[in-house]
């Protein structure tokens, strides 16, 4: 089964809706943690398909608890968990993903400008 096919079944799961496109980007910022991953050690989890539950729904849980929230901020965001998901699910909230670690915020700063996440800063 596909990155998409599990995350469109996990959001469907959790009666959450997302933007249009935001599956696709989801499973796009996977792939990136992923190749990032196999030489910066970002997480423990290397797999992709265990990345969706522990990582994407994970992240996306508490999205009932941002509802009307304009900006959010990220302390000791790692891989970008759980902004990076949060931006791409809500592209009106403006978050700022912060993390002492040099090899993280490049990391970060990469998949920003990879994913077109404009509500992003780092």
């Amino acid at each position: 089964m596909s990155l998409e096919s599990q995350i469109g079944l996990g959001v469907d799961a959790m009666g959450i809706s997302l933007p249009d496109g935001a599956i696709d980007r989801l499973a796009q910022y996977l792939r990136l943690l992923e190749k990032w991953n196999r030489v910066h050690n970002l997480t423990a989890i290397r797999e992709p398909e265990m990345m969706v539950a522990l990582h994407v729904l994970d992240s996306l849980s508490v999205l009932p608890h941002l509802a009307g929230a304009r900006t959010l901020v990220d302390v000791g965001t790692g891989a970008g968990l759980p902004g990076i998901p949060l931006a791409i699910a809500r592209p009106e909230l403006r978050v700022t993903l912060l993390d002492s670690s040099h090899k993280k915020a490049t990391f970060l700063e990469q998949a920003r400008v990879e994913l077109g996440l404009g509500n992003i800063a780092v």
